[in-house]
């Protein structure tokens, strides 16, 4: 292209000529740099989550091995106290990804700019997230719950 623009015109100047697809694939890179940036935040938070839910149900089946001893040596099954376990921390997911949702809802108009081919308030993207967090969340509860079904009531209730 040079050659073809100094045999038309040689006193004709120009510093850089790129393709559509180079220009493109330059002004995308922002994008993509914020993008990675986001998905890695949004990776560590998740973990950060399952962490953290995790800690909190096994503090809580600690603090409740007695009740859980006392549940089986008075005939409960293993499968009720999975249950009873499951119920209590998938009530605490349930509320906190109902506030995260009305807060993400509330939020959108702060990542509207970035947005290309869906809407802020996409529900699709909402379902599927909630659906990975859900599933996080609840393998997170059923380690602890498992554990707890493991628990001996004579060793429970010698304890105290």
């Amino acid at each position: 292209m040079r050659a073809a623009v100094r045999d038309v015109d040689p006193t004709t100047a120009f510093s850089s000529v790129r393709t559509v697809n180079e220009y493109a694939v330059a002004q995308l890179q922002d994008l993509r740099q914020y993008t990675a940036l986001l998905s890695l935040f949004g990776t560590i938070s998740a973990l950060l989550c399952v962490i953290g839910i995790f800690g909190v149900m096994a503090h809580a089946v600690m603090q409740r091995r007695n009740e859980i001893g006392i549940r089986l040596a008075l005939g409960a099954t293993g499968a009720s106290v999975l249950r009873l376990i499951l119920r209590q921390g998938l009530l605490l997911v349930a509320t906190g990804m109902g506030l995260g949702m009305a807060a993400a809802a509330a939020l959108t108009h702060v990542v509207r700019s970035f947005l290309w081919g869906v809407t802020p308030t996409d529900p699709v993207t909402f379902a599927t997230v909630s659906a990975a967090l859900a599933v996080l969340t609840l393998i997170a509860c059923y380690v602890p719950a498992r554990r707890a079904v493991k628990v001996d009531p004579i060793i429970a209730l010698r304890v105290e």
